[in-house]
């Protein structure tokens, strides 16, 4: 299979864990079912003389990368105050042909189109597959389908859109149902949840994983992992923190509220135990998940949350609020516990019951090895081969045999 993958979600030079997930399942997929695959991955365009502070990062982003070995383009579009809703489908859409006639003209050609994130992304996409004359599988991933389609003008898109591409791949149940208004009762929609990469994120002894990152030896911690904005809810496992005396809690990340979540800390009173590490390279998440207590993930919105899963292959049971996704990857009070309601008083009970009552790390670890990018891939290929029209190799299982293994070593 030649696929053409296509999403603003995948990493840059300027924020190498953007879309990560994206590239984790296109590597795994190429991995375990082969195949060739060319990425675009369209940047917004920002004047070099607004190119700072937040804009920074899109300042001399190249036009192609390698990464994993996977041939990347970033075509850029312009960013349109106050339009960029509406507009940024069809923004998108030139900047992502003008990347395919560059391929089209250096004489390649694909399969279909594998699109990530119904909007802007897979909608952009859509005229791409149009004008290449290929399928178009898109994946909905989370804010595509539980916030965005409440705006009327992105919700017609998103109709346009799932009558014309050939099946969508959702990441949880959750969003699948969530879907249903948005397109015919015939149109074909798959659960493909994403895995775990059960080799990058392993266990390391606690003691040696805090000696590594100079964290307490003794004293309980707790961690929070993912961008410092509202949606993630790290504001409210600091206010939770005056209800668990003695615990230590490291905030993994950065983003536009480092500050105010500074402010409540200090305002809280436990700014003496709140330590804000910034962002960590992906291959390092798994030191700091082995060296906490608990993880806690208390987001408002979530689709698939792989902070979770990360935990947990590393033997870090976790607090997550039961939203979304959330209670189909924490199905046993074994690995981790939900709250209803992230209120600070909840959120300490439930941690403290944790650390109470620790679990075991080794079951933890065992029950993240059921959700192996496996499954996820063959899936993959399954949808894929249905809109190409290509019969399933019957030695497509056979194929994932190796990986498997050296995953279980």
């Amino acid at each position: 299979m030649k696929l053409l993958v296509f999403s603003t979600l995948f990493p840059w030079p300027g924020v190498p864990h953007h879309g990560i997930f994206v590239l984790e399942r296109l590597r795994h997929y190429l991995r375990s079912q082969g195949g060739e695959a060319v990425v675009i991955a369209p940047v917004p365009w920002v004047p070099r003389w607004l190119a700072r502070g937040r804009f920074a990062i899109y300042k001399d982003v190249p036009w192609e990368e390698m990464r994993e070995g996977i041939r990347v383009l970033h075509p850029r579009y312009p960013l349109i105050p106050k339009l960029n809703m509406h507009w940024a489908p069809l923004s998108v859409a030139w900047a992502g042909l003008r990347a395919w006639k560059r391929l089209r003209q250096e004489g390649h050609s694909f399969d279909l189109v594998d699109a990530h994130y119904l909007y802007p992304d897979s909608v952009a996409a859509s005229f791409v597959a149009k004008r290449a004359g290929l399928p178009l599988v898109v994946t909905a991933r989370g804010t595509d389908v539980n916030l965005i389609p409440r705006y009327r003008i992105p919700r017609r898109w998103l109709r346009y859109l799932l009558k014309r591409a050939s099946s969508a791949i959702t990441v949880c149940d959750a969003l699948r149902q969530e879907m249903k208004p948005l397109h015919d009762s015939g149109f074909s929609v798959r659960v493909l949840s994403n895995g775990v990469d059960l080799e990058k994120f392993r266990p390391i002894e606690p003691g040696e994983a805090r000696r590594r990152l100079g964290w307490p030896a003794s004293s309980p911690v707790i961690l929070s992992v993912g961008h410092l904005i509202e949606r993630k809810g790290h504001h409210h496992v600091i206010r939770a923190l005056r209800h668990l005396p003695g615990v230590q809690l490291k905030i993994v990340g950065g983003g536009e509220m480092d500050g105010e979540l500074r402010r409540l800390a200090e305002e809280e009173q436990v700014a003496d135990r709140v330590e804000f590490v910034g962002t960590l390279p992906h291959d390092e998440l798994r030191v700091a998940y082995s060296a906490a207590d608990v993880l806690n993930l208390l987001s408002s919105r979530e689709g698939w949350p792989n902070v979770l899963l990360e935990s947990m292959a590393c033997g870090t049971p976790v607090v997550a609020t039961k939203v979304w996704g959330s209670p189909e990857v924490v199905r046993d009070s074994s690995v981790g516990l939900l709250v209803e309601d992230p209120n600070p008083e909840a959120v300490a009970q439930s941690v403290q019951e944790l650390l109470d009552r620790p679990r075991d790390r080794r079951a933890v670890r065992q029950y993240a090895e059921q959700h192996s990018w496996d499954r996820t891939t063959r899936g993959m290929h399954e949808v894929f081969c249905a809109a190409t029209g290509e019969p399933l190799p019957v030695a497509a299982p056979q194929a994932v045999a190796p990986v498997e293994a050296q995953k279980s070593s």
